[in-house]
């Protein structure tokens, strides 16, 4: 446990590295995001200065460093506000879609991917083989855009872009955040059915993504185990090919399966910019595009923080389940 504590304290020292280095050597000014173009080369220089710019890096570094330890981001320069508060009040939407994404994709990837191996080189499995070629060569923001245009302008059966309708924005006091959980907190079902038409297009278009990816590599493992000698010993000895497929192949693959799925929900987390952009949706990815439209580093630097330590967090929490179901591996 202790050296699993250690491993994610000098991960997340690197991510914190990583993100302070490239967000200084990026050919974006703060000081000028700031003060702006036209201000006085003296106020230049004081604001430079009242943010620690004129000291080593390596001292900005280590301010840094301690900054982000007692949870300060920085101010934003685009809202005004403290980019910690800022994350916090737009990472719950990115979170809450991205979570009924990878609902989707695990719901319908996972028994995609064991059926096509189960009828390899028959039409479902090639069906199956193009809907996730689909899934990796769509431009997210075209397959968002078509949605668009047709469940929501043509036939009306989803929500517009946006987490909900403009009246019912500020009714439910957030609690957790995730507007699903906290409408149904405050007993506002009508509120709930109005979020849930909002977040089904953009949650299943990034469903559509993670499918795509969890399905062909769902296959790939089952057509691997499907090859094993213990599961023709199976057959031969007549047990029924449902419990062949999900009892003798199935359990094996879902230690590589589980890490398929984390990196899966990370990806989805981190790559949702363009969705999000698509559809309006007030999370981090959205959050992040505007903070570099304005040349707001802090922001930029705080929600690659969150996203990195996101992929952190997953992937130790895949290795613990890891380890939980594979006793080899403890």
């Amino acid at each position: 446990m202790l050296g699993v504590l250690v491993a994610v304290a000098f991960t997340f020292l690197g991510l914190l590295a990583i993100t302070f280095f490239i967000g200084r050597v990026v050919p974006i000014d703060p000081v000028l995001a700031v003060v702006g173009d036209r201000a006085p080369r003296a106020v230049y220089e004081a604001v430079r200065i009242e943010m620690g710019l004129d000291k080593p890096l390596i001292v900005q570094f280590f301010h840094y460093v301690g900054n982000v330890l007692t949870g300060d981001l920085g101010m934003s320069v685009s809202t005004g506000r403290p980019v910690a508060e800022d994350l916090a009040r737009v990472f719950p939407a990115t979170l809450e879609m991205a979570t009924i994404g990878i609902i989707i994709g695990v719901a319908l990837g996972v028994p995609m991917g064991v059926y096509a191996a189960s009828r390899q080189g028959s039409l479902v499995d090639q069906v199956i083989r193009v809907v996730g070629l689909l899934g990796y060569s769509v431009p997210a923001f075209w397959l968002g855009l078509v949605g668009l245009a047709l469940f929501y302008a043509k036939l009306q059966w989803v929500g517009g872009p946006g987490r909900i309708d403009i009246f019912y924005d500020g009714i439910i006091e957030p609690v957790t955040g995730l507007l699903l959980i906290d409408s149904l907190l405050a007993g506002d079902i009508e509120i709930f059915v109005n979020a849930l038409t909002h977040i089904a297009l953009p949650a299943a278009v990034l469903g559509f993504f993670s499918l795509a990816y969890i399905a062909r590599m769902t296959r790939s493992f089952m057509l691997d185990q499907l090859a094993q000698e213990y599961v023709t010993t199976a057959r031969v000895k007549g047990v029924s090919e449902r419990l062949v497929l999900w009892r003798h192949a199935f359990r094996p693959i879902l230690v590589p399966l589980i890490t398929v799925i984390g990196l899966s929900y990370a990806g989805l987390l981190e790559g949702s910019v363009m969705i999000e952009t698509v559809f309006s949706w007030p999370g981090i990815g959205n959050y992040l595009t505007t903070a570099l439209l304005n040349a707001d580093m802090n922001a930029v630097l705080g929600a690659t923080l969150v996203i990195g330590a996101v992929f952190i967090g997953i992937n130790k929490i895949s290795d613990v389940l890891y380890r939980v179901l594979d006793p080899r591996a403890r």
